[in-house]
């Protein structure tokens, strides 16, 4: 007879598929973390270790062969996990979206789009961006952003080349990068990037800041749940999800 009574998580609500860049260590951990009961998270993953502009768009490339995997667990919906990819350009974006729908016939999400929504439900429109991100990926995330109606008040980045640099950022290192870069004007930060250790800081820059502090995994995470009707609050990361 057994006598394991903790309760495992099948997904008995939801199943959110999601596609991750392949050297991607930081957003299953997180999202464990985040998700409420009988929500489960189902992954496979692309090549994309760097963050060259190469290496980007040849991670959207093989879309549909990851979402077929993942239509193999029936999943209620499959969210695209990329920042920088999904926020590259409106076309781009676009046409990840639309083909995640054309292969599974299932409701397809972005990150980019979380980030749009969660801002938007905040009612922020002044920002202040920080991210591991190069130069040029920056410029391509901040003129995504304006053009969707955000105005982007102070940007700083610690410039990583790899995935396995961007994880070796401390969670205090992030903390000190926003206090570096406080902006009164701000009505909320935003901690680019799905791959990076952006979680921990959230309690306290808010707490410190006086203002909302999202990340590409918070975002992500309620803007999947809120989608598909589930309005559980989860707390311990930011006034995101408590909305």
């Amino acid at each position: 007879m057994s006598t394991y009574n903790a309760a495992i998580n099948y997904g008995t609500r939801a199943r959110i598929g999601v596609i991750l860049p392949s050297g991607n260590r930081a957003a299953e951990a997180q999202f464990a973390a985040m998700l409420p009961s009988g929500v489960s998270i189902h992954v496979t993953r692309l090549g994309l270790t760097g963050t060259s502009e190469k290496e980007l768009l040849e991670m959207a490339r093989d879309v549909e062969s990851a979402t077929t995997l993942l239509a193999d667990v029936d999943p209620t919906m499959v969210l695209f996990h990329c920042t920088a990819v999904s926020t590259y350009s409106k076309d781009l974006e676009a046409s990840i979206i639309q083909r995640i729908s054309d292969t599974s016939d299932v409701l397809a999400l972005a990150t980019s789009q979380a980030i749009v929504a969660a801002l938007r439900a905040l009612t922020a429109r002044k920002i202040v961006m920080l991210s591991p991100y190069p130069e040029h990926i920056n410029a391509k995330e901040e003129s995504f952003l304006s053009s969707t109606g955000f105005e982007i008040v102070r940007s700083a980045c610690i410039p990583c080349a790899t995935v396995t640099e961007m994880m070796a950022i401390t969670p205090d290192q992030w903390i000190s990068l926003a206090l570096d870069n406080q902006s009164a004007d701000a009505d909320a930060y935003l901690m680019s990037c799905t791959a990076v250790r952006t979680a921990e800081a959230i309690h306290t820059l808010e707490g410190a800041l006086g203002r909302p502090v999202i990340t590409s995994n918070t975002a992500a995470m309620w803007h999947c749940l809120r989608t598909i009707g589930i309005s559980d609050p989860i707390f311990g990361f930011g006034r995101l999800l408590v909305l």
